[in-house]
């Protein structure tokens, strides 16, 4: 317990799968939370989970609105926050298209628009957080930045395991997730000097209700033969996100199972 003492971590996409455990394991490491996510049910649920804890504070945020991304550092040290950690978790993944109903065209159908949605979202995004990040945090106190990508961030689909799924993986999603780490790296070296460090993390397959078909043929393309949880991978994160991580830097973390060493 503790691991986190000192840490006031702001988070976007908090309302997810992943995002509500950062937000869970982080409050009970000692950590202040500032979590963000788009206004809706997601968002309620997460202000409803945490009514009345004093480190705990949500606001509304779509990463893909440069308005929004320049004025929420301000905001939210304004209301007596200072961050000094910031995960850049917000995605458009195949399960939240799933869940809003979305297609899954084949690449030929792909439309400009929906390719340019997603790379607004997943990586646009996480630029516009690093460059305020820039502006308002690095340099004035000790900061660190994890840029959240993917499995499939430096490794290909294997799109067998989609054939009768109900949602698939989609090529902008793992572009966007590959662009994270060029900018983890790039930012790495830029902001060496400056008392702030960047890493990636990169989730493997989180079990999210999937069906056991689809855990089936997940699994057996993992070392470890079973799709991760959730926790499994906060517990990564809570690591890049603490002091022990300090001498941590340009790095990408494959809490994969052991799929990108095969």
């Amino acid at each position: 317990m503790g691991q986190l003492d000192k840490r006031t971590v702001f988070i976007t996409g908090s309302g997810g799968v992943l995002g509500g455990t950062y937000v869970r394991r982080m409050l009970a490491e000692g950590a202040k939370v500032v979590a963000t996510d788009l206004s809706g049910h997601r968002y309620d649920a997460l202000q409803e989970a945490h009514a009345g804890n004093p480190n705990f504070a949500i606001y509304p945020l779509d990463v893909s609105k440069e308005d929004e991304i320049v004025e929420i550092f301000k905001t939210v040290e304004a209301d007596g926050w200072r961050p000094n950690v910031v995960l850049n978790n917000a995605a458009i993944t195949g399960e939240m298209l799933m869940g809003a109903g979305g297609t899954f065209p084949d690449f030929a159908d792909t439309t400009l628009d929906d390719w340019e949605k997603t790379m607004r979202t997943n990586l646009t995004g996480a630029f516009l957080v690093a460059r305020q990040m820039d502006r308002d945090i690095v340099g004035k106190w000790p900061a660190t930045l994890v840029n959240v990508a993917s499995m499939y961030a430096l490794n290909g689909a294997h799109h067998p395991i989609y054939d009768g799924m109900p949602f698939k993986n989609f090529s902008a999603y793992g572009v966007s997730k590959a662009g994270i780490h060029g900018l983890t790296v790039w930012l790495a070296g830029y902001w060496a000097k400056r008392q702030a460090t960047v890493n990636t993390i990169a989730p493997g397959a989180v079990f999210n209700g999937h069906s056991e078909e689809f855990q089936r043929r997940v699994g057996e393309l993992i070392m470890a033969g079973r799709m991760c949880e959730p926790d499994e991978i906060a517990d990564a994160m809570l690591f890049l996100a603490s002091a022990q991580s300090g001498y941590i830097t340009g790095q990408m973390i494959n809490v994969d199972g052991g799929f990108s060493a095969w």
